[in-house]
């Protein structure tokens, strides 16, 4: 096995292994939650009946546990990739249509009046530049084969990309067929490309190195999709990231 590739699993080997303390730590900070919580319920349930029943220990149980539950909460909603994204739109990341597969067109993805149809409303492209995900806020395309070009928020030299989807626990209809399979990031005018495998029963959030040194900054990207999981209609990209570092000339 090549130098680059058993460095790549070892970095990728203490990431996991970091991630799963993380885990560990909170599901043993969420045990804990539970036993005050049931301390605090049989606090009450004391205190309820007991004349010299104490409110300032139960106070210190509320107190204690609202501590926890913030905790738990922000640690739960920090980003897990831990980079910065320099695909995202609210920092001035793009799409450039020119470069860009079109939309899948939906029937169903249409507003009504009188029968007549009037408005669609499938999401547009630059929605997998954006954090919020959630079933359906995701940019369709026909087939299992697509592109974007991406115009990035500033010149950078990329390291790696993140491609997120939704689980098949959270979909509405328990399948996620429509997700990205095999797909390649391109660097403009460049070759040759890095091509990467999402794992549709792997983590949601997926992170992919580099295979090929970038040797100069640059300002755009194309992601190309070159296969899905099974659907025959369309493809659904939810959320796609670049990550690397700032170039000399930004």
């Amino acid at each position: 096995m090549p130098k680059e590739q058993v460095e790549l699993l070892k970095k990728e080997s203490r990431t996991l292994e970091n991630n799963f303390r993380e885990i560990l730590f909170l599901i043993e900070q969420i045990d804990v939650l539970k036993a005050l919580l049931r301390d605090m319920q049989n606090g009450l349930h004391s205190y309820s009946w007991k004349p010299d029943g104490d409110p300032t220990e139960v106070q210190n149980h509320t107190e204690e546990i609202s501590n926890l539950v913030n905790y738990v909460l922000k640690k739960l909603r920090e980003d897990q990739v831990q980079m910065a994204d320099y695909a995202l739109k609210s920092a001035g990341a793009s799409i450039i249509e020119a470069g860009t597969s079109e939309s899948y067109k939906n029937s169903k993805a249409k507003l009504y009046w009188h029968g007549i149809g009037f408005l669609n409303y499938e999401m547009p492209p630059d929605i997998i530049l954006q954090p919020d995900v959630h079933p359906g806020k995701c940019w369709a395309f026909p087939g299992s084969q697509g592109h974007a070009l991406i115009k990035l928020a500033m010149k950078i030299i990329p390291t790696a990309v993140t491609m997120e989807h939704i689980s098949e626990k959270v979909s509405p209809s328990g399948d996620i067929s429509s997700a990205p399979k095999e797909f390649s990031v391109y660097r403009a005018l460049l070759q040759p490309p890095c091509q990467f495998v999402y794992n549709r029963t792997g983590a949601t959030i997926q992170t992919f190195e580099l295979q090929h040194k970038v040797p100069e900054s640059l300002l755009c990207v194309k992601l190309k999709i070159l296969s899905n999981w099974g659907h025959l209609k369309y493809t659904c990209l939810y959320r796609f990231r670049v990550h690397g570092t700032p170039g000399d000339d930004t």
